[in-house]
């Protein structure tokens, strides 16, 4: 009886250590803190944590060691170029410049001065408040030769949050800014992303919400050529009229935005 007994606790030990080695053993697992939609789709190995919409930023951001580069090309053979980089969790920095008339047949091509960017996304967000981002973004758009400034302000300082609204892909990203400190003026943005299965997304922005004749609606749709490359089509400006300053239409305006990101 002691013998078998023995035995008996013996292969009940055995089979215990090879439940523990094979993963299947009993633990109590803890519930992770919840997080964005695209964080999330990201992590499980599925698209790259969408930055940006059109123009306005959302609360993603390169996970650490993470890089992307983006092109714009803009009216009249303009090329803008992003480089982003995760220096640290929840933390990425990056530059951007722009080149006017690179593209085509164009006989004044101009580069811009350098820019730089800045985001922190400080509050991951759960199921009742949205993610949190603060950054800074000083790039503009439309450079005026006679002003030396651009056209459409640079964002500057801005404070953004990100939260699904119910549908599964369907985002929220409002945000405000001061372009500069001489003036003091705040702005708003208002925009709309929709994931569809990950093959595409649809861009609703209403941008730079001061006064009516300053904002700025903008549509696009994203395709996701693979999880780390995307190309966007967009439209600037819908229904925006008159000049600027420097003689040049307010809009409307296309481009097209490639966009690849990864790790090291």
């Amino acid at each position: 009886m002691k013998i078998t007994t023995v035995l008996a606790a013996a292969l009940l030990l055995a089979a215990s250590a090879a439940r523990a080695q094979d993963g299947t053993s009993s633990s109590v697992k803890i519930k992770p803190k919840a997080s964005s939609a695209s964080h999330a789709r990201a992590s499980s190995g599925g698209l790259q944590p969408a930055t940006e919409v059109i123009d306005a930023p959302t609360t993603g951001v390169l996970d650490n060691y993470g890089y992307s580069a983006r092109s714009r090309f803009y009216a009249n053979g303009g090329v803008l170029q992003y480089l982003s980089f995760g220096v640290y969790p929840g933390i990425n920095l990056g530059a951007s410049a722009a080149v006017d008339g690179l593209i085509g047949d164009e006989r004044h091509v101009r580069m811009r001065a350098p820019t730089a960017q800045v985001k922190w996304r400080f509050y991951e967000g759960d199921n009742e408040l949205p993610s949190f981002a603060v950054g800074f973004d000083g790039q503009g758009y439309r450079y005026n030769s006679g002003t030396r400034r651009f056209n459409q302000r640079q964002r500057g300082f801005y404070v953004v949050a990100t939260k699904e609204l119910g549908a599964p892909g369907l985002e929220i990203h409002p945000s405000f800014n001061v372009s500069d400190f001489d003036t003091n003026g705040v702005f708003g943005s208002l925009p709309l992303s929709i994931n569809i299965r990950d093959k595409a997304t649809i861009l609703v922005e209403w941008d730079n919400i001061n006064n009516w004749s300053d904002s700025r609606l903008n549509l696009g749709l994203r395709a996701h050529l693979t999880s780390n490359f995307n190309v966007d089509f967009a439209l600037r400006a819908i229904g925006a009229g008159g000049h600027y300053s420097d003689g040049v239409r307010r809009g409307p305006e296309r481009i097209v935005q490639l966009k690849y990101s990864s790790a090291f």
